[in-house]
């Protein structure tokens, strides 16, 4: 069984809580997507979710955990990405002593993107895609193998030997949790970290699936300190509540999230300018 989550979010103080996950409210889901999220009631242009700050899982909360004062006096910085994959894997292994257990133990244990793929799978992809799909695979083995100091490092705040925990399947899967799942939220620059730092992982909006022609908007409220996605377009009683991930054609889909979506209407045709065509003798149109 695949599973959806009937629930409730409503504007105010009376949120669903994260870290406790209640069995007796799934059902379900919808055929062919997946986990998802539906509604009990019929909404139009209005909240279909609203998540605290501190349901919010961002390298602030990496900061302030036992990893921080690692990470903070590591020379040269890490990048956010590097920080939120490492804490994903070490919540991982502390199982159900993390706050965070009951998020991380609702992750796929595995993922459908190119960093996953196997050589049979790249050597049969058009030439356009099997270059970016083989240029991200070798940017997390980069990303694992280049980190190797900064892993034994943490040494003295992990039961297991470093090297069977911080492997580069683990580091793969924690890279993918957040390529796949986090939103944007632009945080403030900090001197302990290097980049760009917009990555959010925020429990139950992970289940809200993508469809091209749905509207929606999504952005950190600074006011209400919550993350919140309003429809645009609306979402009928116990039917699935969907997404846009953004105007991505099928193959930035299948990149970056690891499917690909029907009908798109934002699908284009990639044409390799090196390949040399034959010239017809007579063309129709």
């Amino acid at each position: 069984w695949n599973w959806g989550l009937y629930i409730d979010i409503l504007p105010g103080p009376a949120y669903v809580a994260v870290r406790r996950l209640a069995q007796s409210h799934l059902a379900p889901s919808t055929p062919g997507s997946g986990r998802d999220l539906h509604r009990r009631h019929t909404f139009l242009q209005t909240l279909v979710i609203s998540l605290p700050e501190s349901c919010l899982l961002t390298t602030s909360t990496v900061l302030d955990s036992y990893l921080g004062q690692y990470i903070k006096s590591w020379k040269p910085r890490l990048s956010p990405l590097l920080a939120l994959c490492v804490f994903l894997v070490c919540e991982r292994h502390r199982g159900e002593a993390s706050d965070w257990f009951p998020y991380i133990d609702a992750l796929p244990t595995t993922y459908t993107c190119p960093a996953y793929f196997t050589d049979d799978v790249m050597a049969v992809l058009p030439t356009s895609v099997r270059r970016r799909a083989l240029e991200q695979r070798e940017a997390v083995r980069e990303l694992h193998s280049f980190n190797q100091d900064f892993f034994r490092s943490l040494q003295p705040i992990v039961s297991r030997p470093v090297d069977e925990l911080l492997t580069y399947e683990a580091l793969r899967w924690a890279w993918c949790s957040v390529n796949t799942r986090s939103v944007f939220m632009s945080h403030p620059s900090n001197s302990f970290l290097f980049g760009q730092d917009v990555y959010a992982l925020a429990p139950f909006l992970d289940l809200l699936n993508h469809r091209p022609d749905v509207q929606v908007k999504a952005s950190f409220n600074d006011t209400t300190r919550c993350y919140e996605i309003r429809s645009v377009s609306g979402t009928l009683r116990y039917q699935q509540a969907f997404i846009n991930y953004g105007s991505h054609d099928s193959q930035r889909l299948m990149l970056e999230y690891g499917f690909v979506a029907p009908c798109n209407p934002n699908s284009v045709v990639y044409v390799d300018t090196g390949r040399k065509w034959n010239k017809p003798d007579h063309c129709c149109l």
